[in-house]
């Protein structure tokens, strides 16, 4: 069959690559070529003055063309005898097809004989010299079987330069050579290969590899992400998860994390005006947390952070990142304190009542049932003020240290992993409300959508997440991008609310400008203010707060020590929530520590029966005498504390309430 077209504008509009090449008739000849190849038949194409003839063997391609299908699958299969014995009858009645030789080579290759193989190969590059893959194997099996390399380069030559534009034979060529130990060459060819086809996860894999082995970890990493981002659903996919968490780790283990953290230190002192010290804790609930100087009436920042969490550089540099916000916010007069206190406490009580019945109903002690209320409650409120200003935090860190990139690849790995494991565990979604345990799971969904973002792990999947759980996080996400790139200071907190309120949590917290609150405080109100969580998100209630304001003024002459009284309140309503048992036992632990002195200057005390909670000497001292006080009073004369005023106060203050 002969088809023959004029050459005329017409034609190049059908052949756009042609056209192109400014009407050039050899790339024309070329691409009519490879449009009416079939399979392996390849059409005789001519130019005759102002026509082009396209000469096919129809009636060749009739009879082999479905034989040689069946070669072809059966050879993928690794039936190699069986496609020898239907391909060698197609080469001897049609031995100037150059792909039937080519797919001899392959077979007899793939059975171990090599030099056979180069025979068939040279015999399909006699009949089609421009036969890339023939090319190409030639250089594969000089390369690896004969480790002549300079002779596989030439093969290899010839085959980029008869498919320049095929990214494939450019990868296999430079993963070739990397495994071959000529690195920088197959670099340059793998390179070329990314620019043509820079969607295709192999050659970002096959580059990983190459900059592991001349031992460019961080630059290896790198492209082991971008292998992880762009190999959704594939098994290389799990195999560049494992890649990077492996170059992660050694990274971690010899990178210069200690170093940024010390320099983004020093800055943001200089900058804020406040000394910031970083604290081994393995005392505290979370990973990590700050306490803000203003929070606790010192002369300083204080971070503190979980030594046996990996990457615990990355923990301590989000905590910094985080006062930074804040110094950004108070620069403009715009930040706002997370505020939770106890008619936040009792609506949430209220909105829980059903489940604390169910609870009840299920014979769980009383007072556990209001641990873990008082817990859930907690732990749901750091949710939905950390959750909205960590994408920020996190971003940042990605944008703008670069070397904290594996860090930051660990550490986020594990706090979605634990994200998972806290929302699917079955004994918490038998016990936590339906309202919590969504709305944790759309946060924590969040946090995983964030990391599939920045690094391509996809744990999304793995929450069982119902479809308007995801839809309320997909929506999250879609609202911090309007924001991403372009916030102004303070502007997180509006995201804060706008998720709270979609989840129908915004009863359980308030946000308050910081100026209207802390102004017309004094010392003794700056030391009296409660313990903070995590991130300060513990802050008292406003309307309690302004009642202990007047309470303050009304016995600030009566020779009492006020931030005593203050932290007496406080230990009477975390009392109040406990048996009497639980009382004692926290009285006994305290006065163990005791034992060793109680200094009221000091900070950073801890109490194992009280988890998760850190206390100044004072605030120490004062759960010391209610606790006894409670638990074992005729014994409190014993302990020698002069906090008997102090304590009669704080019972009055607490009974006026």
């Amino acid at each position: 069959m002969t088809i023959t077209h004029q050459i005329d504008d017409f034609l190049f509009e059908l052949f756009p690559k042609a056209k192109a090449a400014e009407n050039s008739k050899g790339t024309l000849k070329e691409e009519m070529s490879r449009y009416y190849t079939i399979g392996p038949f390849v059409p005789s194409v001519i130019v005759k003055g102002d026509t082009i003839e396209v000469t096919l063997d129809s009636d060749l391609i009739d009879e082999q063309h479905k034989e040689y299908q069946t070669v072809v699958a059966l050879a993928e299969k690794g039936r190699y005898n069986e496609a020898k014995q239907r391909l060698l009858p197609l080469l001897e009645k049609a031995p100037h097809i150059s792909e039937y030789h080519r797919i001899l080579g392959q077979i007899q290759s793939e059975e171990g004989d090599q030099d056979e193989a180069i025979n068939s190969l040279i015999d399909a590059l006699r009949w089609d010299p421009k036969n890339g893959y023939a090319l190409l194997m030639m250089g594969n099996i000089f390369a690896r079987h004969k480790k002549d390399i300079d002779t596989a380069l030439t093969y290899y030559a010839q085959a980029a330069k008869v498919n320049p534009e095929d990214n494939i034979t450019l990868n296999n060529i430079g993963a070739i050579l990397v495994q071959s130990g000529r690195v920088k060459e197959g670099i340059d060819y793998l390179l070329s290969a990314k620019d043509l086809a820079p969607e295709y996860p192999n050659t970002y894999f096959a580059l990983a590899m190459a900059e592991e082995s001349q031992g460019s970890l961080l630059s290896a990493f790198d492209y082991a992400v971008g292998a992880i981002k762009k190999s959704k659903g594939s098994q290389l996919y799990s195999q560049s998860v494992e890649c990077a968490i492996d170059l992660a780790g050694r990274l971690v283990a010899h990178g210069k994390g200690d170093r940024i953290v010390a320099k983004y230190t020093a800055e943001l002192q200089q900058s804020v005006g406040t000394t910031i010290e970083v604290v081994e804790d393995d005392s505290i609930a979370t990973a990590a947390k700050i306490e803000f100087a203003e929070n606790y009436n010192r002369d300083r920042h204080i971070i503190r952070y979980k030594p046996s969490y990996s990457a615990v550089q990355h923990l301590i540099m989000h905590e910094l990142v985080h006062l930074d916000l804040v110094a950004q916010a108070r620069k403009e007069q715009k930040n706002q304190l997370f505020t939770s206190g106890p008619s936040h406490s009792t609506a949430f009580n209220k909105a829980m009542d059903k489940d604390v019945k169910r609870l009840r109903k299920e014979g769980i002690p009383e007072d556990s049932v209001m641990q873990f209320l008082s817990s859930i409650f907690n732990g749901l409120n750091l949710q939905v003020y950390n959750t909205p200003i960590d994408l920020f935090i996190e971003d940042y860190l990605y944008s703008t240290y670069k070397e904290l990139r594996p860090y930051q690849f660990l550490s986020l790995m594990r706090i979605v992993q634990e994200g998972v494991n806290a929302t699917t565990d079955k004994r918490i979604a038998s016990l936590a409300p339906r309202l919590v345990l969504s709305a944790s799971k759309v946060y924590n969904l969040v946090n995983a959508l964030h990391l599939k973002d920045l690094y391509g792990v996809d744990y999304t999947t793995v929450f069982n997440a119902t479809a308007k759980e995801t839809k309320q996080a997909e929506e999250f996400i879609e609202e911090f991008e309007e924001y991403r790139y372009d916030r102004d200071a303070a502007e997180e907190y509006e995201l804060v609310q706008h998720w709270a309120d979609d989840l129908d949590l915004g009863d359980f917290f308030a946000l308050v400008q910081e100026n209207s609150f802390r102004k017309g405080k004094s010392p003794e109100d700056l030391i009296a203010e409660m313990e903070q969580d995590a991130l300060g998100t513990d802050e008292a209630d406003p309307y309690e707060e302004e009642q202990m304001q007047t309470f303050l003024k009304e016995h600030q002459n009566k020779d009492l020590n006020m931030a005593v009284v203050m932290y007496m309140v406080d230990a009477l309503k975390y009392f109040g929530k406990l048996s009497k048992e639980k009382v004692k036992t926290i009285a006994h632990d305290i006065a163990m520590k005791g034992m060793y002195g109680i200094s009221p200057e000091k900070s950073d005390y801890s109490i194992a029966s009280i988890p998760g909670k850190t206390f100044t000497g004072y605030h120490l001292l004062a759960y010391y005498y209610v606790s006894w006080a409670i638990a074992e009073p005729a014994f409190l004369k014993e302990l020698q504390l002069p906090f008997d005023k102090e304590y009669v106060v704080a019972q009055q203050f607490k009974q006026e309430k």
